[in-house]
Order: C-alpha cells, then structure tokens, then sequence
C-alpha cells in the first residue's frame, strides 16, 4: 500500500504537549483534517487536550473528530506528525537532547511499524535531523514519506529578520536556511531575493535603506529567536505548528510548494546516509524531489561542515554495524 490508497483525512499526533496541541489547533482553525487523534504516554493529560479542542470544535460549528487512541489509529491515518519528546531547556542546544529523545523514539517506532501505517511521517522532535534519518532508516518507509520540519522554522525566522533590516514585508522576501536544524546551519546567501530581484540588486536600488547586511549579525539573530522563547516561556510552539499546517496544506493541495525540509539524502549535495534541511518540492506524495541547487564555494563548505556533525551524531545512536 502507499500514500494514494488513503482516503481518509485523518491525522495522529504523537505527543499531546504544547507543541502537538498547537498543530491539532492550526489543522482544526483551518479545516485541514476532519479527525485528530493524540498518542501520548500522559493518557489524562492528552485526554485533557482532546476535551478542550473539542470546546473549539463545537464553537466552530465543525463536525469533527478529536480524541485520544492508540497505535492501531495509525493504519488509516494520512499524516503522523511526530513531536514527542521533551522541550529544549534554556542554554541547551537541540543536540544535547538526543539521548532523551532516542529513549522516547524507542518506544515508538516498534509500534508505528506493526500498525501498518504507510502515509505521511512529517517529524518535528529535536534534533531534527538526526530524529529524521533514525526514523527513515528504522520504518522502512520511502523517503517521500518520512521528512522533518527541519530549517523551515528557522527560514521563517530568517525572512522575519531580513524583513525588519530592510524595510520589506517578509512575504515579499524569498530565502531560506540550509543544514542542520541547529547551530551549524547557514544561509545561501545568494539565492535571497525580494519578489523576484535579487537582494544587492534590490539594495541598490532603495537608498532609504542598509545597503549591505551582516549575515554573520542576521545568523545569529536567527539562531537566538529560538533560545530566546524558551528562556522566556520554555518552549516555542506557534511558529512551529504553523509550519507544519502549511505542509499538511501543501500535500492535501498537491501545490508542489518548494519547502526547506529535513530529508534523506542519497548522494545530493555530495552526502549520503543522513537526513538535513534541503529545499524540497511537497506535493500529495509528500516529498516528490529534493532539490540540489548550486551552492558558492563557500556555501558548499558550510554544507559539508553541518553534514559532517550530523553525521556524527547518526552514528552515535545508529553504529554502522546496526
């Protein structure tokens, strides 16, 4: 069976907590799915989240479907949206989650499998990457159907800043983050435009405005929005969750939106055997293409650099001789 046998618009999230009431709440504010169902070790907890969505259903005026289930939930589900695991502490990467969240995944993944599920497994537990290609290489589902949120938060957060530095709204701006969905990640710079101009292009011709940007200040800026949620409120989950609405949107619409996602990669970009945040084509197939675009030199050896710490990683919680 594969992804086209489903007819059901029916989705599982795993992990009731604040991440995953977060996406139930953007799939049901806009009609995306006419069945929820949470899996989540705190059965009282995610009944709590089901009974309180289920306010806003009827509020809505929806007939629709939110409930706790279990595994067996997931034969006919279209989407999975994996995010189980605990939130990132202040101070603390989202590498120095990994032993947490590969004990989590553990009690996972042997019941995903046995129940048959073959849609859609979109991941967005931390570290992204690493989670990704645990779940690729342990599901045995095609890589089309297995991919994370990856560095598509922190593009949003990117076109957030850029909008702020140059005097734009930032859905005028194209560009988007590349890598690890962590520290080591960078930014093409060259493919940044603002409807269609290439940004130096653009700078030069507003004179109101910077006209160069410090990427280096721009990073850091991108990579600070995060830790600064969690040390104000010990998690982010707005941003997120729309992410993943805006996916789930793009599969049931077929748009063929080019999204930056962490997938498997086997041989782009000179990499093979790891999962990081390419730009993607999604589609009702769930990830039809990676997309190797060409990337300065520079640009190509941040690439490597961040695939090489996620392969590291990879090959902590999955030895070759596995």
């Amino acid at each position: 069976m594969h992804t086209g046998d489903i007819r059901t618009r029916k989705a599982v999230i795993i992990g009731a907590g604040r991440v995953g009431s977060h996406v139930a709440l953007c799939l049901m504010n806009q009609h995306l799915v006419n069945e929820i169902v949470f899996l989540d070790v705190n059965a009282e907890a995610a009944r709590a989240q089901a009974l309180d969505l289920d306010d806003l259903a009827s509020g809505l005026g929806d007939s629709f479907t939110i409930r706790v289930g279990d595994y067996s939930d997931c034969a006919d589900a279209h989407f999975v949206i994996l995010t189980a695991g605990r939130s990132r502490r202040p101070g603390e990467t989202r590498l120095q989650m990994l032993d947490g969240t590969i004990k989590v995944l553990d009690g996972i993944v042997g019941p995903l499998k046995e129940s048959g599920f073959h849609g859609i497994l979109i991941s967005v537990s931390n570290p992204a990457d690493i989670v990704v290609e645990y779940l690729y290489r342990k599901l045995d589902l095609p890589r089309n159907q297995v991919f994370g949120t990856g560095t598509s938060l922190d593009s949003a957060r990117l076109r957030r800043v850029l909008s702020e530095t140059i005097d734009v709204s930032s859905r005028q701006i194209q560009a988007f983050c590349m890598g690890e969905h962590g520290d080591s990640m960078f930014i093409p710079t060259s493919r940044i435009s603002v409807e269609g101009i290439g940004l130096r292009e653009y700078l030069s011709l507003r004179d109101d405005v910077v006209d160069t940007i410090d990427f280096d200040d721009v990073m850091r800026r991108v990579r600070e929005s995060g830790a600064a949620i969690i040390a104000g409120k010990g998690c982010t989950e707005f941003g997120i969750a729309s992410v993943v609405a805006a996916l789930v949107t793009s599969i049931l619409h077929n748009e063929k939106r080019v999204v930056p996602l962490s997938a498997h990669l086997d041989g782009e970009y000179g990499e093979s055997g790891i999962s990081a945040g390419v730009p993607c084509v999604i589609g009702s197939t769930g990830v039809d293409s990676v997309l190797e675009i060409d990337l300065s030199y520079d640009e190509r050896r941040a690439m490597r650099k961040s695939c090489s710490i996620i392969r590291d990683y990879c090959e902590k919680v999955m030895p070759a001789d596995e």
